[in-house]
């Protein structure tokens, strides 16, 4: 018998990273919404009070990024600058510059907006194509925000953390070894109160309870304190999260965040067409877990690399395969955006619990196309 552990995490919106991807990919949309030719290079840092906007934006848009900042930070929750952040005084400083005229060289052409290198990855083992540990860690981490905004447990703040240990044995699903959920809190919330209801209301909400034994570790606020959070707990930068963006770690991800990035820049393009093309194969039985490279050049119109890894679970060889992916997907940075519509405003919605495997999202890199 062959037993192995997988951990995956995730965080809310309110983390302090999570919220700088969120306030970028909402700077991103609102250029896309005036300007779907925008380019847009757009990173955030946030630290007590303070939010700093930076990057490279060259669009024909007139856009109020401060107004954006503080309308992101309000709708997560932060009204009070002594447990995290405070919207309506907080101090924004924005630094724009244009984007590099070199970079544009390659780019108006319709090539990649960078060299670099995108993974995809799906696996069978769930209906979303996404692994269990990831799915779950999400999953937790959303019902903490919507128990959050909806009272349903009381005195909780924007801040927290998810994480899921799952024991698998023979590369099936076996039992949940460590449940980990810390939630940010009120001052004078009593700590067994709130283990209790975020025990009822978030974990037993989410994980399938056949697969939690007595021997589950369920660890609830382990430090038993959490008032301060977000910025002021912890500064927060736009790309951190990248791992928690993609597949929780059980899969390769590449060497680029996808926040405040427009689609000329195929580290976040070319991730959702890895994602599209591992999950239609393996949807179309042709392997039971696929793992997809890309790799780009600045200023080349098409991946100038692809490489299949299905882990020894391929139906067919890996060649046909190959020549599948060669007939059915194109691959250029320009048929990438045309494909998934990605000049679209649709970025703020992604920017948390995960841009691959969102059934409450129509998300065109997660359809399935007959191969």
């Amino acid at each position: 018998m062959s037993k192995y552990f997988l951990t995956s995490e995730s965080v809310t919106i309110g983390h302090p990273d999570k919220m700088c991807d969120y306030i970028a990919d909402s700077i991103l949309d609102e250029y896309l919404r005036q300007d779907e030719y925008s380019k847009v290079a757009c990173e955030v840092v946030a630290y007590k009070n303070n939010v700093l906007v930076t990057g490279q934006i060259t669009s024909n848009a007139n856009v109020d990024i401060e107004k954006i900042v503080r309308n992101c930070i309000k709708q997560i929750g932060y009204n009070d600058e002594f447990i995290g952040m405070n919207y309506a005084n907080c101090n924004i400083d924005v630094v724009i510059q244009k984007q590099s005229a070199d970079i544009a060289l390659g780019v108006d052409i319709g090539g990649a907006g960078d060299q670099g290198i995108m993974y995809g990855y799906a696996t069978n083992e769930t209906k979303t194509f996404m692994p269990w540990s990831t799915l779950w860690a999400h999953e937790l981490a959303k019902r903490l925000e919507f128990v959050r905004k909806n009272n349903i447990v009381k005195g909780l703040k924007p801040d927290g953390k998810t994480q899921v240990t799952l024991e698998f044995e023979n590369n099936v699903l076996n039992r949940v070894e460590c449940i980990v959920v810390s939630a940010q809190h009120d001052e004078n919330m009593e700590i067994e109160k709130l283990r209790q209801d975020i025990l009822s209301h978030v974990i037993l909400n989410v994980i399938d309870k056949k697969y939690i034994d007595d021997n589950t570790k369920i660890y609830i606020n382990p430090t038993g304190r959490f008032v301060i959070g977000g910025p002021l707990g912890d500064t927060g930068l736009t790309g951190r999260k990248i791992v928690i963006d993609t597949y929780g770690g059980i899969a390769k991800h590449g060497g680029g965040a996808f926040s405040g990035k427009d689609a000329t820049k195929v580290d976040r393009s070319g991730a959702y067409m890895a994602r599209y093309i591992a999950k239609n194969i393996v949807a179309n039985k042709l392997a039971d877990k696929c793992e997809i490279q890309l790799s780009y050049v600045i200023g080349i119109k098409n991946a100038v690399a692809i490489n299949i890894n299905c882990f020894g679970t391929e139906k067919i060889s890996i060649e046909k395969i190959k020549e599948k992916i060669e007939e059915k997907f194109d691959l250029t940075p320009l048929g990438i955006i045309e494909k998934f519509e990605l000049r679209k405003p649709i970025y703020s919605k992604l920017s948390a619990y995960g841009h691959m495997g969102r059934e409450d999202l129509d998300i065109p890199w997660e359809k399935i196309i007959e191969m």
